[in-house]
């Protein structure tokens, strides 16, 4: 489906970036190598470090607690409550038939915040790339602004671009500040 970035972080301090490494986000949720088998591998020192994972237009998340890293093989499964992350709100929980913990979409303009109103928000960016003066014109291809990741950049009708960026906000106040939880 995407890119993602999964990044190991230092214990002591997890603002401190210690490893990264792009890797492939699949349709099911599952993050494997950039091969689109493998698991993916992050070279770092021994010790214990927090893993996130950051996405081009989705607020990042952190695990709550640092994991034992070696050389042995992790398995993470953030899509679920049981799984602890850092922050309050970090995840957006998606309920209905397949139930699901996942990054909140929206972030646009990828500083760590979704804004739908104000200066530096989200939803205006979605409106430049499609042009900017008719609110109905839309744009295929890989952009930031594509949020809800169609293929399409939509500002308006079903499936657009906007709605997102409200609804993760609150959806009824578009004021509202959807902050990142990453340190």
């Amino acid at each position: 489906v995407d890119w993602v970035v999964l990044e190991l972080r230092l214990d002591a301090d997890p603002s401190v970036v210690v490893a990264s490494r792009s890797a492939l986000l699949q349709r099911d949720g599952d993050v494997v190598d950039t091969d689109g088998i493998s698991p993916v591998s992050l070279s770092t020192s021994p010790g214990d470090r927090f893993v996130a994972v950051r996405h081009r237009n989705h607020l990042g998340v952190m695990t709550a607690v640092p994991f034992v890293v070696s050389s042995s093989l992790l398995q993470l499964d953030l899509s679920t409550s049981l799984e602890e992350t850092f922050g309050i709100g970090s995840r957006r929980s998606i309920t209905g038939t397949f139930p699901t913990q996942a990054l909140w979409m929206g972030d646009a303009n990828g500083d760590d915040a979704i804004l739908y109103t104000g200066a530096f928000n989200d939803r205006d960016p979605v409106l430049f790339v499609i042009g900017g003066s008719v609110p109905t014109n839309t744009v295929g291809g890989y952009h930031n602004e594509d949020v809800n990741l169609d293929g399409t950049v939509k500002y308006t009708g079903e499936g657009n671009d906007r709605d997102p960026i409200l609804q993760a906000v609150g959806g009824s106040v578009p004021t509202n500040v959807k902050e990142g939880s990453l340190p």
